[in-house]
C-alpha cells in the first residue's frame, strides 16, 4: 500500500489558516482534515495521522493548530508507520502581524494528558517561529496593506528563518510539492540550523535584515550575559536581534553544554548534555558559544565586541573552574541529570 501523501498547514491566524487549508485541499482534490476536527484532542498529531489513511488517493491536506509544535509535527507523520508521508508543510504568515507575533510573550496550552500534573505550556512565539523555519512554504497574506519597502523586510526575515522556504504572495500560487520533497524526521531547514552548518543561503535579501555565526571558546560570565540581555540587547542598542540560537557554556556550571534559544523578548537556556555522560566517541557540541543570530539592522562588530566582553578576561580564564563556580550566576539552575529546554523568561 502506497503511503498516503499529506500537507499540513499551520498559523497562528485561525481564520486564514482555515481558509487556506479549504483553498488548497480543493485545487490540489485532496480531502481536507480542518483543526475544529481535533478540538479537545490530547493526541491531535496521532490523531490527524490516523485519519488521514482514510483521505481520497490523491491526499490529504490537514490544518492544524498554532499550539502543535513544528517538529512533533514533522516526526508524527513522517514517522507513521511509513504509511502517511509529509510532503508539504505550509505555514500561513500574515505580512502585517508577523513581527508582532515573534515578539508576543504570552503562553500556549499543548496538547497532551497531564496525569494530574500541571498543564504543559509553550511560549506563542517559539510556536509561531519554529513553524516558520520548518515550512516547506510561507503564505503571505494581507501583504497588501504593507508599503513595498516593509514587505521586502519581512520577506526578506522570513527567508532568513526560513531559507529553503518558498515565500509565496497569497493567492498567487498554492502548494504543489512531489513525493521527491517528503520530509524526514531529521531536517535542516531552520535558518540559525543552515548558519551553523555553514550552509545559509536565502534566496531573498535586504539591507536592513543580516545573520552572522558567532563563535567563542571561553565560557559566559553569567552576570555579564544578564546584563547584557536585559539592558543592551533588550533596549536595541545594537538593532533589533529577532532569533538567536545555537549552543553555549556558563563558566558557574562547567562541564555542561547548553542550548541557547531566543526569539523576541524570550530567551531560555536548558543544558543540553553534561560532558561526563559522554562515550569516547561521543563529539563535542561546542567549546564555548557557537550562535546563530538573525535580526533587523544589526550593528555585528558591537554586538560580537558585546558578547565577547560577556565571556570570561583572561585572568578569569586562569584563575580555573574552581573560581569559575563563585561568579555571580543570576539565572535559573538546571537539572543536569536529564539534560532538557530551559524554561523562556523574558529578556
Amino acid at each position: 500500500m502506497e503511503p498516503v501523501g499529506v500537507i499540513a498547514v499551520v498559523g497562528s491566524c485561525r481564520t486564514q489558516r482555515a481558509r487556506y487549508a479549504k483553498r488548497l485541499a480543493r485545487s490540489t482534490r485532496r480531502d481536507l482534515l480542518p483543526a475544529w476536527r481535533m478540538a479537545g484532542s490530547s493526541h491531535p498529531l496521532q490523531d490527524a495521522a490516523a485519519a488521514s489513511l482514510y483521505g481520497s488517493p490523491s491526499g490529504m491536506v490537514v490544518e492544524l493548530p498554532e499550539s502543535v509544535p513544528a517538529n512533533e509535527l514533522i516526526g508524527a507523520f513522517a514517522d507513521f508507520d511509513d504509511r502517511t508521508r509529509l510532503l508539504g508543510l505550509v505555514c500561513v504568515a500574515d505580512a502585517v502581524q508577523v513581527l508582532r507575533t515573534l515578539y508576543r510573550e504570552d503562553y500556549l496550552a499543548l496538547p497532551g494528558e497531564t496525569e494530574g500534573g500541571p498543564m504543559p505550556v509553550a511560549p506563542r512565539a517559539e510556536l509561531a517561529v519554529a513553524q516558520i523555519e520548518y515550512a516547506s512554504t510561507i503564505v503571505l497574506v494581507n501583504a497588501a496593506s504593507l508599503p513595498t519597502d516593509q514587505l521586502a523586510v519581512v520577506m526578506a526575515l522570513l527567508s532568513h528563518l526560513s531559507p529553503q522556504a518558498r515565500i509565496l504572495l497569497d493567492g498567487v500560487a498554492t502548494e504543489t510539492p512531489g513525493d521527491r520533497d517528503a520530509y524526514a524526521v531529521e531536517q535542516d531547514r531552520p535558518g540559525w540550523v543552515r548558519l551553523l552548518n555553514d550552509e545559509f543561503a536565502p534566496p531573498i535579501t535586504d539591507r536592513r535584515v543580516s545573520a552572522f555565526r558567532y563563535e567563542q571558546f571561553r565560557p559566559l560570565h553569567p552576570g555579564r550575559l544578564r546584563h547584557l540581555l536585559d539592558r543592551r540587547i533588550e533596549l536595541g542598542e545594537f538593532g533589533r536581534v529577532i532569533r538567536s540560537a545555537g549552543f553555549c557554556r556558563f563558566a558557574t556550571r562547567p562541564g555542561v553544554v547548553a542550548d541557547w534559544e531566543q526569539v523576541g523578548h524570550l530567551i531560555s537556556f536548558g543544558p543540553l548534555v553534561v560532558e561526563d555522560d559522554l562515550e569516547a566517541d561521543d563529539e563535542l557540541l561546542a567549546i564555548g558559544q557557537d550562535l546563530a543570530i538573525i535580526g533587523l539592522d544589526l550593528d555585528r562588530p558591537a554586538l560580537t565586541a558585546a558578547l565577547d566582553e560577556a565571556s570570561l578576561t583572561d585572568e578569569e580564564l586562569i584563575a580555573g573552574p574552581a573560581a569559575w563556580v563563585q561568579l555571580p550566576d543570576p539565572f535559573p539552575d538546571w537539572s543536569t541529570s536529564t539534560p532538557t529546554t530551559g524554561t523562556g523568561e523574558d529578556l
